[in-house]
């Protein structure tokens, strides 16, 4: 009987430590400790020439609490992702945090996070507070993805101005809601849809050299954290004649 009731204990106990490791590893929600800067000679929003190749959108975007990102970056697959981000002394930080836009890639003294001076200040409790952080050039912080929100905002896809019709097409991706990333991209010819697969040049910009002719149907590859993946095909076309510099509006938006 001791026996058997020794064996018992230690399944039990077997047990609900394999379900607290596989809880750990799924959680998707929890924070992570890590360490956070601030760009030291930017002006309050982020950078114009961010690594991601969003340009001037790129300092603005999410009212300009952006950042620059070291793993996170992921070689450009990170750009556009959210990520809720606190300080931890409790003396000078919020809890709320600030949610900051991946729009660049660095990293600094062992930061996850090199954030705008703007979004660095928003982690603070007041205006005293913020004055601290940013003095402190470093801080320690925990962070967890969150789902990106812009309201009344579909994915646009802006061309770059270095492409040349029809030879060479280059264009970035805006807007980008919700948790999951852009893993692939395609263009397809609207009436024979024959589709080709476009290279990750850098950051969110996707380019391809002889692209498909006519009006485009553009197809995104969205990829969650456990690999699921889902194509999503908007409901505009990239008009036949596209031009450098213009914006195009997908009609869609993918929330999940």
């Amino acid at each position: 009987m001791t026996r058997l009731r020794l064996f018992l204990n230690t399944f039990v106990a077997t047990f609900l430590l394999l379900g607290s490791l596989t809880s750990a590893d799924t959680c998707s929600d929890c924070f992570i400790h890590s360490r956070a800067a601030h760009y030291p000679n930017s002006d309050v929003n982020g950078t114009e020439t961010g690594s991601c190749g969003y340009g001037t959108f790129g300092a603005t975007i999410n009212g300009g609490d952006v950042s620059a990102a070291s793993d996170l970056y992921r070689d450009g697959v990170g750009c556009g992702a959210c990520y809720q981000v606190r300080c931890t002394n409790t003396n000078y930080c919020s809890d709320k945090g600030v949610t900051t836009v991946i729009t660049d890639h660095g990293a600094s003294d062992n930061t996850d996070f090199i954030l705008s001076r703007r979004a660095f200040r928003r982690m603070a409790q007041n205006e005293d507070a913020a004055a601290s952080l940013l003095a402190f050039g470093v801080v320690d912080i925990e962070y967890r993805r969150v789902p990106c929100n812009y309201p009344s905002k579909n994915i646009t896809i802006k061309i770059d101005e270095n492409s040349n019709y029809p030879h060479y097409l280059a264009f970035v991706i805006r807007y980008q809601q919700g948790t999951n990333d852009i893993t692939a991209v395609q263009l397809c010819e609207t009436q024979s849809y024959i589709c080709k697969l476009l290279d990750r040049s850098y950051g969110a910009v996707w380019t391809t050299t002889s692209p498909p002719s006519g009006p485009l149907s553009l197809r995104m590859l969205f990829s969650d954290e456990n690999g699921d993946e889902t194509w999503v095909v908007p409901v505009n076309d990239i008009p036949e004649k596209w031009k450098p510099g213009e914006t195009y509006d997908s009609g869609v938006q993918v929330t999940a």
